[in-house]
This record gives structure tokens, sequence and C-alpha cells, in this order.
């Protein structure tokens, strides 16, 4: 009888990504079966995300809700892994003594036998260490779930901006050999991928090694990523805008199969307040790339993150962020009120805006947004949209559902056998949260 696994995951693709393949090396080493049952588990795996508000408190109150299961059952093992596991490593092993193994975004690959330390020596075993690209070269072989993918291509970051954790938690950045990503999406699409997400805690600074000592970008790595047959659309996260380079503005006229819409953060609409943040451009060179994209593609749409309420963030500096996003219409947003991440230069910042006063303001922001969201869903209404239909829609069963290329959710009247194809939809309504369609004509088998 297999024994049971149950993971919880905290946080960015990136963390969904890192739980899968944890999934996947635990079910070939120990023949875990995933549960969605915490009570039923043998292995409970906590997989956190250090960017939150009171990331570590949720990840202890977590851990207090499992102490029960161990205490009932001393051979259920619990670990902690990712980022907050990388920054409080040490705390753990004080908070929550009950923990058996606490490992980094870098070390999952060495999971089974650190469950298997603990087992033995019924004591902590902890990794957090930053051992390169050897994560990457440990991981099961790509195992498609559907017509999408994820697909790491590099870690870490160098950027070092004041208000993030991400340099300490998953180290600086390391780029995985173009031959090993390529080889992981080949796979993928042979299992019926066609559309593949590249993902990087700072993508566009991709610098993979090539088979002949050269080294390729971003862009390089794109145009490879195209050629692979099968793989018809492509999307990434997240980008620098630092780093967001001629040969990637190119690259939008160069390959139909990059899709028409563009996630790059820009924190702020005030170059004061971007400076303080150590992000290292200015908003004249953030709009003048996105126009340049839009010359390229009319039709290209854009979605952001900001940071609400920075240290030291006044009205006008504000009012700024508002006007950016009015002048770009973004029509999607993370947005979130700043706090403070311990061990980061804006930790030791005065944070001097009153929560009263960055609510408000975030309020504001997401309802500009949200008006913007919906006046571009209300433009797709009338157009005919290239959809990939990924299964059966989740509230009628009648209907099948997929993706635009700007990331909309369409559902339409349609057969369950076209999942994994592209079809074209006339869209007929706009939703809050989705698109309603009629299926025109059949795309590509």
């Amino acid at each position: 009888m297999s024994k049971k696994l149950f993971i919880r995951t905290y946080g960015c693709q990136m963390n969904d990504y890192d739980s899968e393949k944890m999934a996947d090396i635990l079910a070939a080493s120990h023949n875990l079966e995933l549960t969605d049952i915490e009570a039923e588990a043998d292995v409970l795996l906590l997989n956190t995300c250090s960017i939150r508000e009171k990331a570590q408190e949720r990840v202890f109150h977590q851990l207090g809700r499992w102490r029960p299961f161990k205490e009932r059952n001393e051979e259920v093992l619990i670990a902690v892994g990712g980022c907050v596991a990388s920054q409080e490593g040490k705390v753990i092993r004080q908070r929550a003594p009950y923990v058996d193994v606490v490992f980094g975004p870098q070390t999952l690959h060495r999971l089974p036998k650190m469950l298997d330390e603990a087992k033995t020596k019924k004591k902590l075993v902890m990794d957090i260490s930053f051992p390169e690209i050897e994560k990457f070269d440990n991981l099961p072989e790509p195992r498609a779930e559907g017509p999408k993918a994820f697909v790491s291509v590099m870690e870490g970051c160098s950027k070092y901006c004041t208000f993030c954790v991400v340099p300490y938690t998953r180290g600086e950045e390391v780029s995985r050999p173009v031959d090993d990503v390529l080889a992981e999406i080949s796979s993928l699409a042979s299992q019926g991928v066609r559309e593949v997400n590249l993902l990087g805690q700072n993508v566009n600074a991709y610098a993979g090694d090539m088979v002949d000592g050269d080294t390729a970008d971003f862009a390089l790595l794109l145009h490879y990523v195209a050629a692979i047959e099968g793989i018809d659309r492509i999307r990434y996260t997240t980008s620098h805008p630092k780093e967001f380079s001629e040969s990637l503005i190119q690259a939008y006229e160069d390959i139909p199969e990059l899709v028409d819409h563009l996630h790059l953060p820009v924190q702020s609409g005030s170059n004061t307040v971007l400076a303080r943040m150590k992000r290292g451009h200015e908003i004249a060179e953030y709009t003048d790339k996105l126009a340049r994209l839009k010359k390229i593609r009319p039709n290209m749409s854009f979605s952001s993150d900001f940071i609400i309420g920075f240290p030291q963030e006044t009205d006008d500096e504000f009012e700024q962020t508002m006007q950016l996003i009015e002048q770009v219409g973004f029509d999607h947003s993370f947005s979130f009120i700043f706090s403070a991440r311990p061990g980061t230069p804006a930790a030791d910042m005065s944070d001097d805006v009153d929560i009263a006063v960055k609510k408000q303001r975030l309020e504001r922001l997401q309802a500009l947004v949200n008006k913007q969201t919906e006046d571009l869903s209300e433009l797709m209404v009338g157009t005919v949209q290239r959809v990939l239909v990924e299964g059966e829609s989740k509230k009628n069963s009648l209907q099948i559902t997929g993706r635009t290329e700007n990331n909309r959710v369409v559902n339409f009247a349609g057969p369950s056998r076209l999942g994994g194809q592209f079809v074209d939809v006339l869209i007929t309504e706009a939703l809050r949260n989705s698109l309603r369609g009629r299926m025109v004509k059949r795309g590509e088998e």
C-alpha cells in the first residue's frame, strides 16, 4: 500500500513549479501518492514564500495545525521548504521543534535523502544551501498535465531591490543550459503541450550556456523554443524593465508564438520611489519600451506589479503611479501594501505612511485597474480570439474553456475532445472574471 503525501504551497508560480517537482521526486523515490486530505498523509510538506506580509507567521500557524498529526503518530514526517525555510531555518528549529526537514528552494532534489535521514536519526535535517544548477540536473523527466506547462529556465535574482528578499532566499541569478531547457520543452511538446510559460525570478536576465561555448540571452532562447514542433504559444514571467533588451523587443516582431501580452513589474510610477527601491530604471525608459512593443503589436496588453505606501511615499508620488496606470492602460495588476521584509534595506527605512492611507491608496489603484480590465474585456466583444482549449468548463459541463492570448478565460459550447487544440472563438459577452463566446471555426489540429 502506497503512502500519502500532502503539499501546501504558498506564493508564486515558481513555488507551484517546485511543488510539482517535489511530488514527482517523492513519487519516484518513496512511492508517495498525493492526497488532498491532511489527516491521512504520511508526509506533510509546506512550500513557503517570503513575499507576502506576515509570511513567517502564516508558516508557523500552519505548522501549529499540523502538530497534532505528529503527536498522534510520530512516524508522520513534516517538511518545510521554499523561501521562508531558506530565510528562517534556525527559527523553525526553535519555534517548531517537531519539524523533521527544512530545505531551501535550491535543494528540493535532495528531499528523498533528507526524509530518510530524518526518519533514521529522529532529529531535524536542514539544508538551505545554494548548490547552483544542481537542482535541475536531478529532477525527474518532465510530465505534461494538459496542453499548458511551466518550465523554469533560471533561478535567483541579482538586482537587490531594497524591498525584496529573493536574492537572499533563492540566491544570485543562475541560468539553466540552453539544451537542458529545450530538452524539457521538447519532451512536454511530445506529450501534447502547446503552450509553455518560461519561469524565472528575473527571466529576461537569462544567460544560458550553449554547446558551442557561447551564451544565449533570453531573446535567443525564445527563438529556439518557438522552433520546437508543437509549441505554438509562449509566455514568460517575471521580467525586470532594466533588462528588457533590444533583442527582446525585436523578438516580438520575429516570433509569432510570443503572446500579445506582457507582465512587466514597475512597482511605482514615481522616479523618486523607484530610486528608493533601487530599481535601476526610470518611468520614461519603462513607457518607451512599452510604446515600442505596442507599435510592433497593436493588440498588446500589459499587466504589472505595484507596491503601495513604500516608505516615505507622498501623495504626489502615488498620484504619479495612478497617472502611469491610466497612461499605459494596464489590464491587470498584482498590487500590495508595503510590508517590510526582515533583512532587506527597506526594513531599515522609516515606514511613515499611515496604514489607513495605504489602504485607501490601494483601493483607488485596484478600482482603476479593475475598470481598465472591464473596459478591455468589453472591447473584445465582437472580436474573434484564438483560444487554446484547456478542457471542460468548471461551471457548465456542456461548455469548454480556454484562454486568449491576453490570458482571458473564455467559456463556450463545444466538445471536450477539442482539449489541447486551438480554436477561433467569437467573443459574445464580457463578464467580471471571464468572457463568453461562440466557436466560429476550429484552429490547428
